[in-house]
């Protein structure tokens, strides 16, 4: 018989042997790879909440801080500020807010802002990028007769309101964005993360 001096239990042995440790080498040679889909340490940090102190920025000026490689403006708005805003309702391309992409669900209001009178954003213009220019006074400029405070960017002529709100017939096509941010306390942000809101 041709399988006589075949060990079929030795043979049984060394295609387990075999396969076990070709099973380990996939798996440690697999783990670089999978381990470079994780992100870098500097991705880690330039991703990471950042805390601001707010505790001196006083009304009607903007802080400029920067998460995720973005500027961050959060601006202490005036009483004549929060005032004027539903005066621009009826010129505003999405007073509601209601793209939601464009902030969490706790700026979907009339502030766009946990707090009326703090507003925090990304101070990106949604069209290409550019960085809109703050006017806070309200009063007539050149780029707008009936300017009531807010947001010029002198790129392409786009106008935002002092909730961030984009007026119809610009380029920018939806209203500046609203980070996820909470309060720590009275006088600082937590801003990146939404929860801990105080």
């Amino acid at each position: 018989m041709a399988n006589d001096g075949v060990d079929m239990g030795r043979r049984r042995f060394l295609t387990a042997t075999t396969s076990v440790v070709g099973g380990a080498g996939i798996v440690l040679a697999a783990i670089p790879f999978i381990q470079s889909w994780q992100p870098s340490a500097r991705a880690k940090t330039a991703g990471a909440p950042v805390e601001v102190d707010i505790g001196k920025l006083e009304l009607g000026q903007m802080l400029i801080s920067e998460w995720r490689g973005q500027p961050i403006w959060i601006i202490h708005r005036t009483q004549a500020q929060l005032d004027a805003l539903p005066s621009q309702v009826s010129r505003l391309r999405d007073p509601d807010s209601k793209v939601e992409e464009q902030q969490p669900k706790f700026a979907q209001n009339e502030y766009r802002s946990r707090k009326p009178e703090l507003l925090v954003m990304v101070g990106i213009c949604t069209h290409l990028g550019c960085s809109p220019k703050f006017h806070g006074e309200l009063k007539p400029e050149p780029f707008d007769p009936e300017w009531k405070g807010g947001f010029f960017c002198p790129c392409h002529k786009s106008r935002f309101d002092m909730a961030g709100r984009v007026y119809q017939g610009v380029p920018a096509p939806t209203n500046l964005v609203v980070p996820p941010y909470y309060y720590i306390d009275d006088t600082h942000l937590m801003i990146g993360l939404s929860e801990g809101a105080v």
